[in-house]
Parts: structure tokens; sequence; C-alpha cells
């Protein structure tokens, strides 16, 4: 498996939601290795994006999403869970993309938490099953070591739904959350 290079992380965010649908987030430690298939994502974007913690520019919380792309963008949300985004956009213009969900691939956990079944879903499960927290905030994830993204599975594209983003209250009539499943377009 190929680690996902720095070029593709610098394309449009909203491009780089839906690329990363069937990629493989990978995360090793002592404890063993946790890897999965990314199942669903949501975009944030800067200005104009009121959702995004760029919206007013570079702050010391937002810097991390006005790049270098392909770094790891991990914050704390509502005191309860931790995030993760992968930076994209060519360096100086912001955008994230969030990972919600995962499909488990190996099932072994660097923290030793094992998900009650192979959905890994939600992003603060995801990040809890994976060991992510603030330290693996601006790591590179183009390095291939620790915590990275590889190329995985083609989703057909008639698999690929998209739908407001969720849990945030500015912003989410967007349709910039993107899942994979054949019956999301029946739904939405």
């Amino acid at each position: 498996m190929r680690t996902l290079p720095e070029d593709f992380y610098r394309q449009p965010t909203l491009e780089a939601a839906r690329a990363l649908l069937g990629k493989i987030l990978v995360r090793t430690g002592p404890k063993g290795a946790v890897s999965g298939f990314i199942v669903e994502t949501e975009a944030y974007l800067g200005p104009g994006d009121p959702a995004s913690h760029a919206c007013r520019g570079s702050t010391p919380r937002s810097k991390i999403m006005f790049g270098p792309p392909g770094r790891a963008y991990v914050y704390f949300c509502y005191g309860v869970h931790h995030l993760l985004n992968v930076v994209t956009e060519e360096a100086g213009r912001p955008g994230a993309v969030l990972i919600r969900s995962a499909l488990l691939k190996e099932a072994g956990s660097p923290t030793g938490e094992w998900p009650k079944s192979g959905l890994i879903g939600g992003p603060g499960r995801l990040t809890r099953v994976f060991g992510i927290d603030l330290r693996w905030n601006g790591w590179d994830l183009t390095s291939g070591k620790r915590l990275f993204l590889t190329d995985g599975v083609k989703i057909p594209e008639d698999w690929i739904g998209s739908g407001p983003r969720v849990g945030i209250s500015r912003g989410k009539d967007f349709p910039w959350r993107f899942v994979v499943s054949p019956a999301f377009k029946k739904t939405r």
C-alpha cells in the first residue's frame, strides 16, 4: 500500500472529501495497529464557511488549516471528543476534511479499545479507537509512520451520497458531508 503523498491533499477541499472515501486510515502503536476504510467525511473551508474554524482567518487554533497540506488537524470538541481532520488545499489557503467514520480493516487497536462492530461510526469514537488526541495535531500524514493514510479501494460514484453536515449550528445546510452507501441516494 502506498502512503498518500502531499500532492493528494493539495486539491480543493470538496474534491478531497470525496476522494478520501475508500482510502485507508492507519495507526500503529505499542499495543498493535488499527486500520480502516474511510466511509464518511465532511469538508470545511475558510472564509465563506461559517462552520469552519478558519472562517475568520488564521488563529492559534486554525493556523494548521492554512497548510501545508497532508497534515493532521486535531482539536478537542465540546470538551469531550478529539476530532481528526486532514489539511487540504495549497499552503496558505485554508481547508480541512473531518474523518467521521471508518470500516475496520484490521482488528487491533494501539489503545487496546476494541469496537463492537466493523463500523467505527462517529468522529469521536474513531479517534478513541485509533488513539488520536491533541498530540497528533500537525502530524505529517505523508510520513508513512505511526499515523498515515494509504490507497484503498475505488468507490463507485453511485455509492457516494452527499448531504448536510451534522453536529454544527452554522453552515449546516451546505451539502458537504460525503458517505459511502448505495442506499444514501434514496434517503436524501
